[in-house]
């Protein structure tokens, strides 16, 4: 017998079970989004290597350990997306919808990352974003965290996620930062361990992330970011948290917060959660100003955000017992006796013309009333529309709400408009 092939390690199936959550979450998620007037972008999930190495930073991590990269037929190096700022950059300046404009833009799909799975974070994982270019004040920072706000009230997370604030200033503000912490951590050098030795000359400020105990006790001790802000990235911030408290956004600002790539500057923040076990971050973003020229197109201002959905389903899963996932099927077509099949067909075409939001299923396969009915509970539907010889032949149906267990025969002509106020 042949080896079964199974998915890739950190690689998962979402079976029906799982698509169903997932659909409920992402019809929200877009719900909010058009909301607040963005529009959908689509992206290959393949970009050019250098793509990544110029935005994201040669001596990140996931430059460094995490990308899918490989040589395609013609020798050019490719990767698999990591994230998905760069690629909406990168589409943002080839087509024109940069420079002198103000743009709003979603994307959601997979990105790859090669790294140890464990629970809500694999190697193929689902992320949501947006993405805003040609606005340079705080307004736009903070409405698009009001707008994640607005995201977890209408899942039922918000009491689950705290927010956490932090400016890490201009490129000239982060150097001399850098400069005051490389001194204080090599007159510490023997309290840190390999990976904060290897980082704190390519990449100081991410020994800030460390998760070594002692090293964050070290960190006491270190200079902070925020006293080496210039003047502009401070008035920036104060106008963020200003207006955050406006309408009623708690935050904390965490001067450790740096985020994991180097575009960003001026603004960070993530949502961040206790609630999956050991603190981890649900959503996480930033402001970009120097990406769109860093790419080779004019300066433009840039911010964003992006959410990895496998975090936000479990989290969704943990805390909110009311959720409630999309359902497959809302009615289910139970038919029986001779020549009532054709019947019971014609029956869902008349109702999916006049009601096409409504999701029906006719059975097929025959079997009595009894097992259609554990079929209908099976597919979770909500109604049940019943068609026997008699009812076909005097032009009606039984209707039956599974719920209650209420039942009413109709005309079929009036079954569509039925159904639409039972499920509303």
């Amino acid at each position: 017998m042949a080896k079964n092939i199974q998915a890739i390690r950190g690689m998962n199936d979402y079976l029906p079970a799982d698509t169903v959550v997932w659909q409920r979450i992402e019809g929200i998620l877009k719900q909010v989004l058009a909301s607040y007037g963005y529009s959908e972008i689509r992206l290959p999930v393949v970009e050019h290597t250098p793509l990544f190495k110029r935005a994201i930073g040669e001596v990140t991590d996931v430059v460094e350990k995490e990308m899918y990269t490989f040589d395609d037929r013609n020798g050019e190096s490719l990767t698999l997306r990591p994230e998905g700022t760069a690629g909406c950059v990168r589409a943002g300046i080839e087509h024109g919808l940069l420079y002198n404009q103000e743009q709003r833009l979603w994307y959601i799909g997979p990105m790859f990352r090669y790294e140890r799975p464990q629970k809500g974070r694999y190697r193929q994982f689902h992320q949501i974003g947006a993405e805003v270019f040609g606005l340079q004040g705080p307004d736009i920072d903070a409405e698009l965290i009001m707008m994640t706000a607005r995201w977890w009230k209408a899942l039922g997370i918000a009491d689950h996620v705290r927010l956490e604030l932090n400016s890490i200033g201009s490129l000239q503000a982060r150097a001399r930062y850098r400069e005051a912490l490389v001194a204080f951590l090599e007159q510490h050098k023997d309290k840190l361990d390999e990976d904060c030795k290897r980082r704190m000359y390519s990449n100081p400020l991410r020994v800030l992330d460390s998760k070594n105990p002692e090293v964050q006790a070290l960190l006491n001790d270190a200079p902070t970011l925020g006293d080496y802000l210039d003047e502009e990235s401070r008035a920036h911030f104060d106008g963020l948290c200003a207006l955050l408290d406006s309408v009623g956004i708690a935050y904390s600002v965490n001067q450790r917060l740096v985020r994991g790539l180097d575009y960003y500057n001026r603004t960070v923040f993530e949502w961040v959660t206790n609630s999956l076990g050991a603190q981890g971050t649900v959503c996480a973003g930033g402001r970009y100003d120097g990406l769109v020229e860093q790419l080779g197109g004019r300066a433009t201002p840039g911010v964003g955000f992006a959410m990895g959905l496998e975090r936000l389903v479990l989290l969704v899963q943990a805390v909110n017992p009311e959720f409630e996932p999309s359902r497959i099927v809302d009615v289910y077509v139970i038919a029986s006796g001779q020549g009532v099949q054709a019947a019971a067909m014609q029956l869902a075409e008349r109702v999916r013309d006049a009601a096409p939001a409504l999701k029906l299923m006719t059975n097929f396969g025959g079997g009595n009333f009894k097992k259609q009915f554990a079929r209908a509970d099976k597919w979770g539907a909500r109604v049940a529309l019943v068609l026997g010889e008699d009812e076909m032949n005097a032009g009606q149906v039984v209707v039956k709400d599974l719920r209650s267990g209420e039942q009413q025969t109709l005309a079929q002509d009036d079954v569509a408009a039925a159904l639409v106020t039972l499920l509303a």
